[in-house]
């Protein structure tokens, strides 16, 4: 029976031996996997999220806006967390203002085509 449990039991010298690099190999191998994240994955949407955040900022009165939802309307009333859309000839209807998903065209800009 013992000798079933010092087989298994590996060798005791042996276990704090990591090769050469140790511990530093292993935070230089965690540093680079985060810069990789960082510059793949946390900038991009930072960077989306800031642009997000001005566009909502600069709506105003007559510009054309698709929700999120993909309701298409033009902006009627403005508050600071409910914008009104004109949906349709005497239609409006309150959406959140984080429900702005594009704005298609600002106010007093030439009509594009869609």
């Amino acid at each position: 029976m013992t000798s079933t449990a010092y087989a298994m039991g590996g060798n005791q010298g042996a276990a704090g031996s990591t090769g050469g690099f140790g511990d530093w190999g292993f935070m230089i191998m965690m540093g680079v996997i985060f810069v990789i994240f960082y510059f793949l994955m946390i900038r991009p949407q930072q960077k989306k999220q800031k642009e997000l955040k001005a566009m909502l900022g600069n709506l105003a009165y007559g510009d054309t806006v698709v929700t999120t939802g993909g309701i298409h309307g033009r902006v009627t009333g403005l508050s600071d967390s409910v914008i009104t859309l004109e949906i349709a000839d005497k239609v409006r209807i309150k959406v959140s203002r984080g429900a702005i998903g594009t704005v298609l065209q600002k106010a007093g800009a030439p009509a594009t085509k869609e």
